[in-house]
């Protein structure tokens, strides 16, 4: 059991370096055009509300943003040239945070306060009865 435990303490951490690594290869002008492109719709696609299956779809809807996201983070690291994605996760891993978490989780958060704002007003603005 613990050493589960370790094995996917492990693997988070090497997720956690990857996803930072494609972070900071976003912002390297030695990257390619078409993997900044791909990495932008994987971004953007993963921090949408909107999905192709809507996330209350049992299974299904988690599922796709599973697949779409990891299979585009994939395709975007076979994109980045082996010796450049190599420099990157050196880097990655001598970053003491990854920045990309907090303005992640900023941009969703601010997307969802919207969305509850705008709700509660036009609940607001047209009664059921």
């Amino acid at each position: 059991m613990i050493e589960k435990f370790k094995q996917f303490k492990q693997f988070l951490h090497r997720m956690k370096t990857e996803m930072d690594a494609l972070y900071i290869a976003l912002q390297d002008p030695r990257t390619p055009w078409y993997a900044k492109a791909i990495a932008g719709f994987v971004v953007a696609y993963a921090l949408s509300p909107i999905d192709l299956i809507p996330d209350f779809v049992p299974v299904l809807g988690l599922l796709d943003d599973l697949l779409i996201v990891n299979l585009g983070a994939w395709l975007v690291i076979k994109l980045i040239p082996k010796d450049l994605m190599a420099e990157f996760r050196t880097t990655s891993a001598l970053r003491p945070s990854p920045v990309f978490i907090w303005v992640g989780t900023g941009i969703v958060v601010v997307t969802w306060v919207l969305v509850a704002v705008l709700l509660g007003w036009w609940i607001a603005t047209h009664p059921f009865w």
